[in-house]
């Protein structure tokens, strides 16, 4: 089921707890700061639970849906997520961007893509290979018309087809912002690949013969032996 919003909880900042340090003392504090910005007013500081926003995260449509934010001073904010700063080791969010919608304003947004019926291509059951080329699209929609995501059902795809962002089956309102540019480019997003095939060199063992093999290899000292054992019988019976 498609999440229309999200609700978050923040909390204002002032002037004097903005910038760098300001930023430092916040995380220490489990507080993630972000910014609000556009819709023809003032940006506004805030800063949000970590917890809250780690499980916020874990909704891939936290992404490409509108969100509320509520700060304590009772403001609302419709907005959506326009960049995330995660710490480059451990992953934890340490700053975000929000813009605010403006209704019946379109906005441009980078939606998910899913490929569906992978499983179920005739491709995919003579040994071929998906290869998808997209993970999200940018598209233009009014904010009450956001997707979810994009699904690309790729169940029909033989080996050696390919897909076009036009081929894409988008939801009304939807606009694909590549292909509405003047110089946008309908671009592959996903194709079947032949099975990869590793050719193996066949090792063929040839009789060898006996005469090739040194004689190390043969008992040749199990032989001496068997003529020192000759030359006695040979002395005995003199």
């Amino acid at each position: 089921m498609a999440i229309d919003h999200f609700a978050i909880n923040a909390i204002a900042r002032s002037a004097d707890e903005q910038g760098k340090g300001a930023s430092r003392r916040l995380r220490k504090q489990n507080l993630v700061p972000a910014i609000i910005y556009g819709g023809g007013e003032e940006p506004t500081a805030i800063s949000i639970k970590l917890n809250e926003m780690v499980k916020s995260l874990e909704y891939e449509a936290f992404f490409s849906q509108i969100l509320t934010i509520t700060t304590d001073s009772g403001d609302e904010h419709q907005v959506v997520i326009k960049d995330l700063q995660r710490h480059p080791a451990k992953g934890f969010p340490m700053h975000a961007d929000f813009q605010r919608i403006v209704k019946g304003q379109k906005i441009h947004m980078n939606i998910p893509v899913h490929f569906s019926g992978r499983e179920d291509a005739p491709g995919t059951a003579n040994g071929g290979i998906l290869s998808t080329l997209v993970s999200d699209i940018e598209i233009i929609a009014l904010p009450s018309q956001l997707p979810e995501y994009l699904d690309v059902d790729v169940s029909a795809m033989e080996i050696g087809d390919s897909y076009r962002l036009s081929d894409i089956n988008l939801p009304e309102g939807v606009v694909i912002y590549e292909l509405d540019i003047e110089d946008g480019t309908d671009r592959t997003i996903v194709n079947m690949q032949p099975p990869t095939v590793e050719e193996v060199d066949e090792v063929i063992e040839d009789d060898v013969d006996a005469d090739e093999v040194p004689a190390t290899e043969q008992g040749g000292e199990g032989t001496d032996a068997d003529n020192e054992e000759s030359d006695g019988d040979d002395k005995d019976a003199e």
